[in-house]
């Protein structure tokens, strides 16, 4: 019985690490992975840049939402990519 006890609190054990795994990587890590893809996106989309302003490696651009139209918000991309220009 004692054996049976132990093997449970190990499966226990393990199950409250694997889930504490994945909620520090849903709540620190996937919001920033996702921020960086959409980043990427919408970067490789980008009209109507401007790079004057800032320390020059960086440039706020509008970009092409879901619906392909002009978006009123705006990202910051590399000044050293092309920006659909």
């Amino acid at each position: 019985m004692k054996e049976a006890t132990g093997e449970l609190n190990m499966t226990v054990v393990t199950v409250v690490a694997i889930a504490a795994v994945g909620a520090f990587f849903y709540a620190f890590i996937w919001p920033s992975i996702q921020a960086n893809l959409r980043a990427q996106t919408y970067c490789s989309s980008a009209v109507n840049c401007d790079c004057s302003s800032g320390d020059g490696k960086t440039c706020t651009c509008h970009y092409y939402d879901d619906n392909m139209q002009m978006s009123q918000d705006t990202i910051v991309c590399d000044a050293d990519s092309s920006h659909g220009r």
